[in-house]
């Protein structure tokens, strides 16, 4: 599977980096209880994983901790699917692999006692559909470059996939420096910014076949080339991925078991007001439970929910005007994931493992792979502008999209298709 979409749907690097250097400094809770912190009251707004951590870690720091999730589950966007599947099968809708750079999801991972897998299985081939190729690739194999449709050069035929891009952005990616330092980039690295992927690979000498492929298999075609640079640069040493035994869901699972009274399902919190009391520091959230108002007060809030969401909770005081900005800024990169059950897994018949990588800005993935039972699901992962077409449509029109997107990898499906 082409590492570029992973690292794409991940994790944003500055983020990976952050949660890094948290694995690493995060006081056992213990030492935070020890040194006398007064008991204070917060608020936590969401139940996604940066919301349970903190109300996880406040609690046992002996905090009074409430916290607020407007839907009724805990995990936020780690989400597994389990129905409407047969036989005990799930897969996941949201955060699907765990890259090893992830110190901090992994420390509550080994302190919940939870079992973690390979995102991959270790055996079959991968199949590559690339302009209409069929392409199988088996553990140890690298794409060689001269069955690709593409005018390469014979350099780049050559180089394989991997050298290929390795040679166009190894050299600036020694210029990037620090991504997670605060005033990046530098004024050197805006360059970048003002330019595509493909525009990129052209200014660094690519030939116009290598810029093709490259970017089909990327599906980095209108991004920045400095949030690919960065991207890359924050994932180099993400080269083994895992996924949690049974289903991503249980580590928000356990913290929430931990949290159980202390969380306040179906309340989405509709106004933030800060420092309400005169006398002290204080804040209030009002939040929306069975349609009516509740009002909640602390001393502290910790508001862990995506921006996308923040942007329709009134605040108040408004936030000064530099963080407004980046809350109504931010992108988001939209996904879209379509699941196939299938009666069989009729893909290994041609020693296929599940897995497959596209030239369109789409993977598709076998989430069942170790799962017992003889039925299996497909994944399609749907990214880039691809996906707001798609999530546009009615549903079975989203299914029959699916459905010929897969089979153009897996031309069998539609004998072997169940739901």
């Amino acid at each position: 599977m082409n590492r570029r979409k992973f690292l794409r749907q991940s994790a944003l690097a500055a983020g990976a980096l952050a949660a890094s250097r948290l694995g690493r400094l995060a006081l056992p809770p213990s030492v935070v209880a020890q040194v006398g912190v007064t008991r204070k009251r917060v608020i936590v707004v969401g139940a996604g994983l940066a919301g349970l951590v903190a109300a996880y870690e406040l609690t046992q720091a002996g905090h009074d901790v409430t916290l607020l999730e407007a839907s009724t589950r805990p995990g936020g966007r780690i989400w597994t699917l389990r129905e409407p599947f047969s036989d005990g099968l799930y897969a996941e809708a949201g955060a699907g692999r765990i890259p090893e750079t992830h110190d901090l999801t992994l420390k509550y991972v080994k302190l919940f006692g939870l079992t973690l897998d390979p995102f991959y299985p270790s055996g079959g081939a991968t199949l590559y559909s690339i302009r209409g190729k069929r392409i199988k690739l088996r553990p140890g194999e690298t794409l060689d470059l001269a069955q690709l449709p593409f005018g390469l050069t014979p350099e780049e035929r050559r180089l394989g996939l991997d050298a290929l891009q390795a040679k166009y952005i190894d050299p600036v990616l020694k210029e990037l420096g620090n991504p997670a330092a605060p005033g990046w980039p530098p004024e050197r690295l805006k360059k970048y910014d003002q330019i595509t992927w493909p525009e990129f690979l052209r200014s660094q000498g690519a030939s116009p076949g290598a810029v093709e492929l490259l970017t089909a298999l990327s599906g980095w075609e209108d991004d920045s080339a400095l949030d690919f640079l960065r991207d890359d640069l924050g994932h180099r040493g993400a080269k083994h991925l895992t996924k949690i035994r049974g289903g991503n869901d249980l580590l928000p699972t356990a913290f929430a078991s931990r949290l159980a009274e202390k969380i306040r399902y179906g309340s989405p919190v509709v106004r933030i007001e800060q420092d309400v009391d005169p006398k002290g520091r204080s804040v209030r959230a009002v939040s929306l439970e069975a349609g009516s108002p509740q009002t909640h007060s602390a001393e502290r809030m910790i508001c862990a929910i995506p921006f996308s969401c923040l942007r329709r909770v009134e605040v108040s005081p408004r936030f000064r005007p530099e963080k407004h900005a980046v809350i109504e800024q931010l992108y988001y990169d939209p996904v879209v994931r379509v699941f196939l059950q299938t009666r069989r897994r009729f893909w290994t018949d041609e020693g296929l493992n599940g897995f497959a990588d596209t030239d369109h800005p789409m993977e598709i993935w076998n989430p069942t792979f170790d799962q017992p039972g003889i039925r299996g699901i497909l994944m399609a992962y749907l990214e880039d502008g691809l996906t707001r077409r798609v999530a546009a449509m009615p549903e079975s029109e989203r299914i029959r999209f699916g459905i010929e997107a897969v089979e153009r990898a897996h031309p069998r499906l539609r004998v072997h298709l169940e739901a």
